[in-house]
């Protein structure tokens, strides 16, 4: 690589993390030019990335291809900027935008190519997380199935009461990675029997006052919880959008009708799909897959 140039979309970093320092590497293989897309918002570089390339001699340009970089690395710099995951919403509705035959039923709703392409886009982060109703509901494995994943996949449950039971199918999962249930400091302590069988069951208890989710997400990033899939329900995702801690909409519809008793997602007035930004819409058999972000890229 001796007289090279180096194209990235990040500022070299030039502290010691999990690895050693990159600008270091690209030095001392005689790199003599870096372009990098965007600088790096982690105050241990954000500058000296770049600080130390150039004292080093090295030609040193910033800003090419940005916008792309920026896409690109959406989840990082939500990440480091907000201190709290990059949030992806993600729901299954037929065509009157119904998601389940009723409160508490379990509805089976997209088809086979949904559900993988669903599972895939589970391997790609690095948590699910889903309400107590929607466990009580449907008992989920909350694991990526049938799909390659490097690293373990946490599960967060927001149970601010501790309705969890100790046998709920996600403790059988413990090897795919960790489960954390939010709860309530004061549920907790309230119900320290249940709380203690839900340790031995496998359960990493975070307690949060008030149970307020701008709380929650920050102790997820304190976890090194990078990126978030926001699987239900229907009142924690509200939530989540109400307080502006969701990213991006992800949205399979299936041509189906479930009727006026059904129960339904999020209505057009709280989430307008057309008033995302970097819409794209993808057929899956018989299903469609939408897609968009909440945030314009700055």
């Amino acid at each position: 690589a001796r007289g090279a140039s180096l194209y990235c979309t990040l500022e070299p970093c030039s502290h010691t993390g999990r690895t050693g320092p990159c600008t270091e590497r690209i030095a001392a293989a005689g790199v003599a030019r870096v372009i990098a897309a965007s600088a790096d918002p982690d105050p241990r570089v954000s500058g000296r990335g770049f600080d130390f390339l150039r004292h080093k001699g090295i030609d040193v340009a910033v800003g090419a291809g940005r916008e792309r970089a920026l896409r690109l690395n959406r989840a990082y710099f939500t990440f480091k900027t907000q201190h709290r995951p990059f949030v992806i919403m993600k729901a299954a509705t037929s065509l009157d935008n119904r998601i389940a035959g009723r409160a508490g039923d379990r509805t089976r709703i997209s088809s086979d190519d949904s559900v993988r392409h669903s599972h895939a886009l589970r391997a790609e982060v690095d948590a699910i997380a889903v309400g107590s109703g929607t466990v009580l509901a449907d008992d989920p494995l909350l694991t990526a199935r049938e799909v390659h994943r490097r690293r373990p996949l946490t599960r967060v449950l927001f149970d601010r009461r501790l309705r969890i039971g100790p046998g709920a199918r996600v403790f059988s999962t413990l090897d795919a990675g960790p489960v954390i249930i939010v709860a309530t400091t004061d549920s907790i302590e309230r119900n320290r029997g249940r709380a203690a069988d839900l340790a031995r069951a496998g359960a990493d208890l975070e307690p949060i006052n008030n149970g307020a989710l701008p709380d929650a997400f920050r102790r997820l990033a304190d976890r090194e919880i990078m990126s978030l899939i926001l699987e239900g329900g229907v009142e924690l995702q509200a939530a989540a959008w109400k307080a502006g801690l969701v990213d991006a909409v992800h949205l399979y519809v299936a041509p189906i009708t479930l009727g006026d008793e059904a129960l339904s997602w999020l209505d057009v007035d709280t989430v307008s799909v057309a008033a995302l930004v970097d819409r794209h819409v993808t057929p899956l058999g018989p299903d469609v897959f939408m897609e968009g972000y909440v945030h314009r890229i700055d």
